[in-house]
């Protein structure tokens, strides 16, 4: 059966008391709820207070309990630009209210606020550059705050499924404030061997780290074909490093949900790329944990997405697949061709819709949304 799923940060729904009616006018299955989430700042349509979020840092929108993070390097941050300590579960509950079950969005490794804070622990690439938004999951540090904000999110959050977004190493994209590098002009690959780690621990996993960083600078300088061409005959050695730092730490996450809280349902945002990086975790070479569902980004459009659908259905196995969808600009407001779109990606294999997003959504993409989800509810069952 089709399942739909809409994307909502806590202060979408926390002092607005039509906010739930509207999302669930929608007629979709649940919510994927912000409970650590990144820096942004987010559109408020509906809000009857503001009409915008300024989330200045990565925080947690669950208490803070000074017991648990104590002495641990990294902790998450309590949000200033809201209401009391616990916003995801005054959210969760209106929702649940409602009959809507709700799934724990949780961002992962990025964080520009830990990683300004602590930049040996963040990925650097091998011109020396770090990126303060993404923290390493090569580092045993990096692990234990996933683990730790994870089981917070459980015990504290009682949610019904968790999306763990960014289960693994960032690169060189989805990064900081006022980007001015798109006009460098960089290609895919130029992208991808930029987002190569060479952190302390990941030297470490690599063989010849030193040899791997003069290929790395050599391949972005003259324009590489393929990492692949780039890496030589290192390539293989160096993607199986990276894809199994991912499968590591989704397997070590998925284990802790599944050994804490058995019945909740886990969808990782994932993508069959070995080279991808950022929100969308590789998952190439296999998933190698018990997921529910693999969420893959379908952003770029149709012509993009249906190869990235197909590659990751082949690495996927049995586990169901989601489009992530976006029903913001530049997609057009039009519900007949969202639908469209969803059903090409269905023919695909693809199970499930995760909409991006129920809060920053105007009226007239949100009536998009609506008939979009009765139009493939109707047609795929």
């Amino acid at each position: 059966m089709v399942r739909t799923v809409a994307h909502l940060y806590p202060w979408d729904v926390v002092g607005d008391p039509a906010a739930v009616e509207r999302v669930a006018s929608l007629g979709v299955d649940a919510v994927a709820l912000a409970s650590s989430y990144h820096t942004v700042r987010a559109a408020t349509p509906f809000h009857p207070r503001h009409r915008l979020v300024d989330a200045r840092h990565a925080a947690f929108y669950l208490p803070v309990r000074e017991e648990v993070w104590r002495g641990r390097r990294l902790a998450p941050a309590t949000p200033s630009w809201v209401d009391g300590d616990n916003t995801y579960g005054e959210a969760s509950e209106a929702l649940r209210a409602a009959g809507l079950p709700v799934y724990a969005w949780t961002v992962l490794t990025h964080s520009s606020r830990l990683g300004e804070a602590n930049p040996d622990l963040v990925v650097r690439n091998a011109f020396g550059d770090r990126y303060p938004y993404a923290l390493c999951p090569s580092h045993e540090d990096v692990v234990a705050y996933t683990r730790t904000l994870v089981s917070e999110v459980l015990e504290l959050g009682r949610p019904d499924g968790v999306v763990l977004e960014a289960c693994g190493p960032l690169g060189f994209f989805h990064g900081g404030h006022h980007e001015k590098t798109d006009g460098a002009d960089w290609t895919p690959v130029q992208q991808k061997l930029l987002s190569l780690c060479f952190c302390a621990a990941c030297a470490d996993r690599l063989p010849d780290p030193e040899g791997l960083r003069a290929a790395v600078r050599a391949g972005v300088d003259r324009g590489a074909d393929s990492v692949e061409e780039a890496l030589g005959e290192r390539a293989e050695q160096v993607r199986e490093a990276r894809a199994d730092l991912s499968r590591s730490l989704r397997r070590e996450l998925v284990g802790l949900v599944r050994s804490t809280a058995p019945g909740v349902r886990v969808a990782v945002h994932a993508t069959a790329d070995p080279w991808g990086t950022g929100p969308f975790a590789t998952v190439a070479g296999g998933v190698d944990a018990d997921v529910d569902v693999l969420t893959t980004t379908c952003w770029p459009g149709v012509d993009a997405s249906l190869p990235a659908i197909r590659a990751l259905r082949a690495e996927a196995g049995d586990v169901r697949t989601a489009a992530y969808v976006l029903a913001l600009p530049p997609k057009p407001v039009d519900g007949e061709e969202l639908l469209e779109e969803w059903l090409a990606y269905a023919e695909a294999g693809v199970e499930e819709f995760h909409l991006y997003h129920a809060g920053l959504a105007s009226a007239r993409r949100l009536d998009a949304l609506r008939h979009a989800v009765a139009g493939v509810r109707s047609a795929l069952g």
